[in-house]
């Protein structure tokens, strides 16, 4: 085990994203587990789900049946992933998942859409370059997408 706390020791915790997550992504809409959140850089189609529970580290933090969701989850973000990109017109030839948490300790998982053409590939892209902000019409576009999915 992590030795990190069990939902079960923070009875009056409250789930709060980590405000570093604050500076690059928008909340975009809550599943079942997870909060989803669109990554604004303009360079790839990136959602990061974070599961809804408080005081979570490590994947074995969750109980198996969150487990199962957190995989399905992490399914439904990859379909999502895939039509934002789509819809911005550069569809993706990988998607990369990513559970990291060297700067942002709380358990969240990246979804990363990738093209040969991306200026990053194929190295990772946590990181590495400053993100370019979408444009207001596409970062709309995208969270709409997002929240149809």
């Amino acid at each position: 085990m992590s030795g990190s706390p069990s939902p079960a020791d923070w009875p009056d915790a409250v789930f709060r994203p980590d405000p570093a997550f604050e500076a690059g992504s928008t909340a975009a809409v809550d599943w079942p587990l997870c909060q989803v959140r669109l990554q604004r850089d303009a360079r790839f189609a990136w959602l990061i789900l974070i599961p809804r529970r408080p005081g979570l580290v490590e994947i074995e933090d969750l109980t198996p049946v969150e487990r199962v969701m957190l995989t399905e989850e992490t399914v439904r973000a990859g379909r999502v992933v895939r039509a934002v990109a789509q819809g911005w017109g550069r569809p993706i030839d990988k998607l990369n998942v990513a559970a990291l948490g060297n700067v942002t300790r709380q358990l969240h998982l990246h979804v990363v859409g990738r093209r040969p053409d991306d200026g990053l590939w194929p190295d990772p892209v946590w990181g590495r370059g400053a993100a370019v902000l979408p444009a207001a019409p596409l970062l709309e576009q995208a969270l709409a997408v997002v929240r149809a999915g």
